[in-house]
């Protein structure tokens, strides 16, 4: 009872929470200069002198500056303007793009979701399969030739950047440099005949595509994840309860995979949470670098275009699911060890 209480007063509080952050970052679109007035305006200036441009700035009056203030609800108060933005807009994905004039918020986000999607999941899972069996492996050898060689190798991953090593893949082989391997492609997230595929067709294409960046994405993941779990494990192998398994008989085997790896997982609970937003993980650098339309370039291209509906959609999405992720956090704990009670 005290748990489900405690699960309760956290939902509850995403709420607030939410609002919290939403408010304080919707203050920052209305302040910061370059929003839709500013940027309407500017095309209505038509600076330019290219082809049917004028070779001069067109004035805008203060009429036309009021009725743009009217269309995107600036001449409204601040707490009118996040109620339209959070009610009647839907956390801004009804919101029209201002880059985009001709799609909402939510159309910018569905155009990359799939991608983002497959790219955040198969990260995360991975990441998790690999990791945690190699933090025991090495727990296990601890010390041993197979520890130090692979602490080596984790490292040096971890030490290399992960758009130097995406650059570097892409020399080597991607067939950049003749006379070098030509394994995989230099970009895109499929190929051009992606449509005539099979399902299953379809499935390696994305694949194929995806080998090297997922391999960047995941690379500084692998040291913090593999370590954690090394030393998590080999704390529980030195307390008093696995000494006393061994002292009634127990094997080792039996002390660790049946009570030390259990407790040893709680740490690494932590980021389990983060599931819940990989459908938004993604990296600016990696995914410029096989330029790859994901989320995270598209956040970018929000942010240094003031296209604020869109930033503002992403920022909302990703806070809610941030913030339940983290109570799944609480639950995996809970489920891993039924003694922990966070009332106390």
């Amino acid at each position: 009872m005290e748990r489900l209480d405690y699960f309760l007063k956290r939902l509850l509080l995403v709420i607030p929470t939410f609002l919290a952050i939403t408010l304080a970052c919707f203050a920052l679109t209305l302040v910061v200069p370059g929003g839709p007035v500013e940027q309407a305006m500017m095309r209505m200036r038509g600076v330019g002198g290219g082809p049917g441009g004028s070779s001069q700035a067109r004035a805008v009056s203060d009429q036309q500056r009021e009725q743009l203030r009217k269309h995107f609800n600036r001449d409204k108060p601040y707490l009118v303007q996040y109620k339209i933005w959070l009610v009647d807009e839907w956390l801004g994905l009804r919101a029209k793009s201002t880059k985009y004039t001709h799609k909402t918020a939510w159309e910018m986000i569905a155009g990359r979701f799939r991608v983002s999607l497959i790219f955040g999941l198969t990260g995360f899972l991975l990441t998790y399969l690999v990791c945690i069996p190699l933090g025991i492996a090495k727990a296990l050898r601890d010390g041993g030739v197979f520890d130090l060689l692979s602490s080596l190798i984790v490292f040096i991953g971890y030490a290399i950047p992960a758009f130097a090593l995406g650059m570097l893949l892409k020399i080597l082989v991607c067939g950049t440099v003749e006379g070098l391997w030509d394994l995989f492609p230099v970009s895109g997230f499929t190929s051009q005949y992606y449509d005539t595929l099979s399902p299953w067709g379809k499935a390696l294409d994305i694949a194929h595509h995806m080998a090297l960046p997922l391999l960047c994405y995941m690379i500084g993941n692998f040291a913090v994840l593999t370590q954690l779990t090394k030393n998590s494990l080999l704390e529980q192998i030195g307390r008093d309860y696995i000494r006393t398994v061994l002292a009634k008989g127990g094997s080792m085997r039996r002390a660790i995979w049946g009570h030390a790896l259990r407790n040893g997982l709680i740490p690494i609970a932590t980021g389990i949470g983060g599931i819940m937003t990989v459908m938004f993980a993604g990296s600016v650098l990696i995914e410029r670098v096989f330029e790859i339309p994901g989320m995270g370039l598209l956040s970018l291209e929000a942010i240094v275009g003031r296209d604020y509906p869109v930033f503002m959609a992403i920022l909302a999405l990703t806070t809610v699911l941030g913030l339940i992720g983290n109570i799944l956090s609480d639950l995996c704990y809970v489920l891993i060890d039924p003694r922990i009670n966070f009332q106390r």
